[in-house]
């Protein structure tokens, strides 16, 4: 029986795979045409199972691939040029003898020493045939000296293989997670092929599922839910899946995906260790992603600034019209809960369990009490506080309150409705329940009619009756005191509004 894999090359006979042949009938085309590209997404994104889904394709439309990898063979290639050549000529050659014996007999058993050595014996590989050279984990060679020359010497057989008649390869791969090595490598044709799974590849991999099965799942309704929370992206979404088969007795409903939304955010993966650890260590990225989400900020994309540039290598935004944005909502969840549970905000009081029973129940969650509390907690502890502090971090200082309600029972997410940050919707999932909050600036009488409007909107959008409005109010006017509450129909919709300031 086949399973869900997380780790490692994925096989059609032993786990379930999302149908990616229109991913690489594009790579396909690429190498058709001749093109030289570097394939350079994120760890844990599904590379390694393409370009072996890729070398099967290849294979069966009559070319020869050498595949080979750096991966494992230590520092030893790369100590001189002859231990290089040397490494490089027998990768390829064992490659290419795997599936074809007779063809590579020829030269299978040759010496080289220099690089003038080795472009002669490409010479020879690439006479009559089509050769591919994919070349995986090029991440810990793409700054070697010795490995650049090499990248010299297949650009110039590039260059020089229609004006001179050179053979060379059809097409060269780079496989790897940073894009360093296209510094190097002006010849590179942009890779634009989207690696992430699309909704109808994720339905394929259930409809596979499902036969074995036979669960009754809604597959439509599932597929659209896990896209929402994943975007796609590989591991998530087979993660989840595998979560759901595996751990929670295969409950193919949205409350079964909830929960293991819920597991998923309490784990320590490879993947998030990997992103935390890149936040730790880079300053800028940090900052950025502070913003996007915590801040509640906007920035264009620019892939030549330092943190962009980085936080899409990693995986972790993407480009959204002009705009970055968090990639999907569970790394939105994950980066916003490591800010909410860092040292710079102190929680001033520990919230006593008796307080968080009462509204935080088994099964239902007392949205008014909850707001009702942290307005009053609020205002106990903040008021004639720092307002650029609290301007600043208001909306972290309250995702840290509801974390403490809903911890391993719900979880949230944020959704920017701006290009300036004025407001932004917290959704909260709790069992089956679900709240919208909106959280709010004061800028006068007009802006905060249309936040009853906009949110308005958005309740009839999801088909709910009842909203939240939390507005904070930085004026230091003797209007501002104790927090406000109120009731509010707007447009047949509820909302509770709620207002604190300094």
């Amino acid at each position: 029986m086949r399973e869900f894999n997380v780790t490692g090359l994925c096989i059609p006979s032993k786990h379930y795979m999302a149908d990616i042949s229109n991913k690489i009938s594009q790579i396909v085309a690429m190498v058709e045409k001749g093109q030289y590209f570097t394939i350079n997404r994120a760890r844990q994104y599904g590379k390694t199972t393409t370009i072996r889904q890729l070398e099967k394709i290849l294979l069966e439309n009559g070319y020869q691939v050498a595949r080979i990898s750096f991966e494992g063979v230590g520092d030893t290639p790369f100590e001189n040029e002859e231990n290089f050549c040397q490494n490089i000529i027998n990768q390829i050659s064992k490659a290419i003898n795997r599936t074809n014996a007779e063809y590579a007999k020829v030269w299978i058993n040759d010496s080289v020493k220099t690089f003038i050595e080795l472009s002669s014996f490409l010479n020879k590989v690439c006479k009559d045939k089509k050769v591919v050279l994919i070349i995986d984990e090029t991440d810990k060679t793409s700054n070697n000296l010795v490995f650049l020359r090499f990248i010299g010497i297949l650009r110039d057989k590039y260059l020089e293989r229609d004006n001179l008649k050179i053979p060379t390869f059809q097409s060269v791969i780079l496989v790897g997670v940073y894009r360093s090595i296209n510094i190097h490598w002006n010849i590179a044709t942009n890779f634009e092929v989207d690696m992430s799974f699309s909704l109808p590849e994720i339905t394929s991999m259930l409809k596979e599922y499902e036969k074995d099965h036979k669960t009754k799942m809604d597959i439509d309704t599932i597929s659209k839910e896990i896209n929402v929370y994943t975007n796609g992206y590989p591991y998530l979404v087979s993660r989840l899946c595998q979560i759901i088969d595996e751990d929670l007795d295969k409950n193919w409903t949205l409350k079964g995906l909830q929960e293991a939304v819920k597991l998923i955010l309490m784990e320590q993966s490879t993947l998030f260790n990997d992103l935390f650890k890149n936040i730790e260590s880079y300053q800028d990225l940090k900052e950025l992603l502070r913003k996007l989400t915590i801040g509640n900020r906007t920035y264009f994309y620019n892939i030549d600034n330092r943190a962009v540039q980085l936080a899409s290598t990693i995986g972790v935004v993407e480009k959204r019209g002009t705009l970055v944005a968090i990639h999907n909502r569970i790394f939105e969840i994950k980066i916003t809960n490591y800010f909410a549970s860092g040292k710079d905000i102190q929680k001033n009081k520990i919230i006593p369990n008796s307080l968080i029973n009462l509204v935080a129940g088994k099964e239902n969650f007392d949205m008014p009490l909850f707001l009702e509390k942290f307005a009053n907690n609020y205002y106990e502890i903040y008021h004639n506080k720092d307002i650029d502090f609290l301007e600043r971090e208001c909306r972290l200082l309250f995702i840290t309150y509801l974390r403490s309600y809903i911890n391993s029972v719900g979880f949230y997410h944020l959704k920017s409705e701006t290009r300036y940050g004025e407001r932004t919707d917290v959704i909260i999932d709790y069992n089956s329940e679900q709240f919208v909050v909106e959280l709010n600036l004061w800028y006068g009488d007009v802006a905060h009619e249309e936040a009853f409007e906009q949110i308005a909107g958005y309740l009839e959008s999801k088909n709910m009756d009842v909203g939240y409005l939390l507005t904070f109010d930085f004026r230091k006017t003797k209007n501002v005191g104790k927090p406000q509450i109120g009731r509010v129909e707007h447009k047949g919709k509820r909302i509770l509004d709620v207002m604190v300031g300094v």
